[in-house]
């Protein structure tokens, strides 16, 4: 048994190494992203090498992915990344950085505007537009899971 301790973690070193609570990686084992290798008592054993998929998911939540396109990621136990989807990703980062770009430009540029008011300021004007057509696009999305 000394030689399987090595090699795992229950679940409260995870929590301690990972910073996640017991309820997150509870969860994610029920979405199946995370999967326990066995019990100590009441105390779920993970393998050593959940601390890198945590860290996986970890990234791919920074990135947008949401949960279930995560654990489609977690097929076995070796992470499946198809490459095509991160390139997708990567176009949809690259047209957020453009906007929020755009919207900081505007932003200090209303700041700094001699216009007597933003309201008679043609690059306010155009910021406005820009936002509402963002709420207009958010409103008729539908949901995500």
């Amino acid at each position: 048994m000394k030689i399987l301790e090595k090699y795992t973690l229950d679940i409260g070193d995870v929590v301690k190494r990972s910073g996640l609570p017991a309820s997150t990686l509870r969860f994610y084992e029920e979405k199946g992203l995370i999967k326990s290798v066995g019990r100590n008592g009441l105390r779920r054993i993970f393998d050593a090498n959940v601390l890198d998929q945590l860290a996986i998911i970890a990234l791919g939540r920074s990135a947008g992915f949401s949960l279930d396109e995560n654990a489609d990621m977690f097929t076995d136990r070796v992470p499946k990344i198809d490459r095509k989807q991160l390139l997708g990703k990567a176009e949809q980062l690259d047209k957020t950085i453009k906007q929020l770009a755009a919207m900081r430009d505007g932003l200090r540029h209303a700041a700094d505007c001699s216009a007597p008011s933003h309201i008679e300021c043609p690059k306010f004007q155009r910021l406005l537009r820009a936002a509402n057509n963002q709420q207009i696009k958010r409103r008729s999305r539908p949901s995500a899971k």
